[in-house]
């Protein structure tokens, strides 16, 4: 069907509904950043690729809620559907709530299995207040019957404790402990990262995250695992065997809710309302925070360690890579794709290399501006030996999980505006990396030292300093991170962050400079006045920085000793992985400055 007759079919249900508008959000049932192509429902009724979107959908009109990375593609994309592009990144554009509340009157319909519960009631509280109503129902799985893409039935796999520092028997134990503070008898748990992490298993059903599409439903003596059957192999179903974990099928886990009685928790921002409305009148729903976001961002010394050796291995490639570029890759005609190409060919030579952890960003000149830029092969810059490119990418191994970027000048005459803005990014990121903090410290009450010199030359930034990283997970996980935005969940020992500012102008060139950070006791100074113990970072992320961008005038004492010593880590550890030519060439890039 065209998108024209989707629309007329979507509201000839609404109709049969008594719906007045029915809201297709661009989510999944587990709350997941990135999700299979099952559940792409935005793109399947509006035609709009981008990964973040939302299609409101009246009797009479129909509007697509995107933001401003996707204004030229939403435009392009949206021609002849009758989908009227919403920019909400526009200062006058209504939320979506705001609109309904103002243009509609009747019934509102969602899928409550694409809302959380958290989101579902909000939203429901905001209708009721301008008299309309919420009503749960699915209108797309009736219509996209032809070509829909199955949920992966690729099998899982155990993560082995050498990798993952503790059995799951160990993470069950922790978890019900926590549990049993909330004097809960059973736990709903559906974020992917989450299951994945308490099971010790991995799959490959979502792209650049390692996770298996499944629900576990945690009590006190019982764990069971919902997934489809097809994914459990023989060696699946004996680990799970032998740590004691039930199996039973996805679409099991509604009914199975439904005959629990007690105290459930669940996770009201990450549980979706369809599980919600399964739990019995007869039992008592508590929501609140899942205990495994938590302990899971606390990485263990195993897990630490296999970070330090994945960024050991992501060091080599981009070594590899770098020098590629510069002595090598302009022999043929160089795109933003091939490069990103190139950077997956050597970080596939790594061992217990998997996949990428997100999609490689490689912006060259003003391409860099754009924060989330995506090169595709039909529509990516080519590179040419001159100007700014920005790379940021990383791995997924099963040792760990990067995440870099690095900005590099490709050659001719360097701007001194670009000098600047390269400089007042890197003393911005050695301000954050090199800070002691005490404990109960937050992440935006340290987001100013990142921002500190480039807010003094009158330029900022909108995105976050720096989020949380999962372990051979998702690249982006909570509660931590460094912005601007109020978050109370304080920085803790064991959790990594990144710690990336940067600097964007707009058709020049976008800088961003990144490494994975990990919060770590610092020692007690002499000069201390109290008893508070005191934390700092570790730098994890080993890759040289571009040095011919650097105003070393703008540089403090203190700025370029913490250079050095990086830089002589660096060649220290990474040179002897590498052959002599490389080690050479990456000695000079790590030469002292002065």
């Amino acid at each position: 069907m065209t998108v024209t007759k989707k629309l007329a079919a979507l509201r000839n249900l609404m109709q049969q509904h008594n719906l007045t508008a029915y809201i297709v959000p661009g989510t999944d049932p587990h709350a997941s950043e990135y999700m299979a192509a099952h559940w792409t429902e935005t793109t399947w009724l509006s035609g709009f690729n981008g990964e973040a979107g939302t299609v409101l959908v009246t009797l009479n009109e129909a509007f697509l809620w995107t933001d401003s990375r996707y204004y030229l593609q939403a435009g392009k994309e949206l021609e002849g559907s009758t989908i009227q592009l919403m920019r909400e990144s526009d200062i006058d554009c209504p939320s979506i709530p705001e609109w309904l509340c103002r243009n509609c009157k009747g019934t509102v319909g969602v899928n409550p299995e694409m809302w959380s519960a958290n989101a579902y009631n909000n939203l429901k509280e905001t209708l009721h207040e301008a008299g309309l109503e919420l009503k749960s129902v699915d209108l797309i799985a009736p219509l996209w019957t032809n070509g829909r893409p199955a949920i992966p039935q690729t099998p899982m796999y155990e993560y082995k404790v050498e990798f993952a520092g503790e059995s799951a028997a160990q993470k069950l134990r922790h978890i019900r402990q926590c549990m049993a503070q909330k004097k809960a008898d059973a736990m709903i748990v559906s974020a992917l990262d989450e299951i994945a992490w308490l099971l010790n298993i991995r799959g490959f059903d979502v792209e650049f995250n390692p996770v298996v599409i499944s629900y576990v439903v945690l009590e006190q003596n019982h764990c069971t695992l919902f997934v489809l059957p097809q994914k459990v192999d023989a060696a699946a179903a004996e680990y799970l065997k032998r740590e004691q974990i039930d199996i039973r099928d996805y679409q099991e886990v509604y009914q199975y809710i439904s005959s629990i009685r007690g105290t459930i928790l669940y996770d009201g921002a990450r549980v979706n309302q369809a599980l919600f409305e399964a739990i019995s009148p007869k039992a008592k729903p508590v929501n609140a925070q899942s205990p495994i976001l938590i302990v899971k961002s606390h990485k263990n010394a195993i897990e630490l360690e296999g970070e330090r050796k994945a960024m050991r291995k992501d060091a080599v490639a981009l070594t590899r890579f770098f020098r590629w570029l510069e002595q090598d890759a302009f022999r043929t005609e160089q795109t933003e794709w091939t490069l990103m190409e190139k950077l997956h060919e050597f970080r596939a030579m790594g061992e217990n290399f998997v996949e990428e952890s997100f999609g490689t960003i490689a912006g060259y000149l003003g391409n860099g501006a754009i924060v989330h830029y995506a090169a595709t092969p039909d529509n990516c810059a080519v590179v040419k030996p001159e100007g700014m490119l920005l790379l940021d990418s990383g791995g997924q191994y099963l040792d760990g999980t990067t995440d870099i970027t690095r900005t590099v000048w490709l050659g001719g005459d360097i701007p001194q505006q670009a000098k600047l803005d390269y400089t007042y990014v890197l003393k911005g990121h050695i301000a954050l990396a090199d800070i002691r903090f005490p404990r109960g410290t937050r992440g935006n009450q340290l987001d100013a030292l990142a921002k500190q010199y480039m807010w003094q030359a009158g330029i900022t930034y909108g995105h976050g300093t720096g989020h949380g990283v999962g372990h051979f997970l998702g690249c982006h996980e909570g509660p931590q991170n460094v912005r601007t935005d109020m978050n109370p969940a304080i920085l803790e020992p064991g959790q990594i962050c990144s710690d990336e500012p940067g600097i964007y102008r707009t058709d020049r060139w976008g800088i961003r400079i990144e490494n994975l950070v990990a919060v770590q006791p610092a020692e007690r100074t002499a000069a201390a006045t109290t008893e508070d113990d005191f934390l700092c970072w570790e730098t994890l992320t080993l890759c040289y920085y571009d040095t011919t961008l650097i105003d070393r005038t703008l540089l403090t004492q203190h700025e370029i000793d913490w250079l050095n010593a990086y830089h002589k880590r660096l060649a220290d550890e990474i040179c002897p992985l590498l052959d002599k030519e490389e080690a050479l060439w990456l000695q000079e890039k790590c030469k002292p400055i002065a």
